[in-house]
């Protein structure tokens, strides 16, 4: 009986295909997390994890607490939808602490929103910030509380 005699080239590649196949599953081994697909397809401690992290949002209800004035009349405004921290950050620490400062409102958080965008519906508000008065600020001529107001 003859024996099977593959050319080197195919052998190289066999034997190549073995090498990175067998690479990959002692990898996958060692580098997959024992908790991975205890609930599904991904790591089952990352729930605990992501549980046992401080919380940094405090809601709209903490800011009423203090600021109730300028969140009823935000409840009248077009951004009633929106939460405070969408635009002023994080407020966990300064609901906490009063006086943690939440930061400068920056042009970039309307900006974030009303971006001209073919994508976002035609009754959003959009503007270009090219040509919308470019080197001023947003709140020089809207007042983000009440934005159809002019100050």
């Amino acid at each position: 009986m003859r024996r099977f005699n593959l050319p080197p080239q195919v052998l190289r590649l066999v034997l190549l295909t073995v090498g990175i196949v067998g690479s990959y599953l002692v990898a996958r081994h060692f580098l997959t997390p024992r908790s991975f697909g205890t609930y599904g397809w991904y790591r089952g401690d990352a729930l605990q994890e992501l549980a046992a992290l401080p919380p940094v949002f405090a809601g709209k209800k903490a800011c009423d607490e203090c600021h109730s004035e300028i969140v009823k009349q935000l409840a009248k405004a077009e951004h009633k939808t929106l939460s405070c921290e969408g635009c002023h950050g994080a407020g966990q620490a300064h609901a906490d602490n009063p006086d943690v400062n939440m930061g400068v409102l920056h042009y970039s958080h309307c900006t974030r929103c009303h971006e001209a965008n073919p994508s976002r519906p035609k009754w959003h508000k959009q503007i270009n910030t090219k040509s919308h008065y470019p080197g001023q600020k947003c709140t020089e001529c809207h007042v983000p509380h009440q934005p159809s107001e002019v100050p």
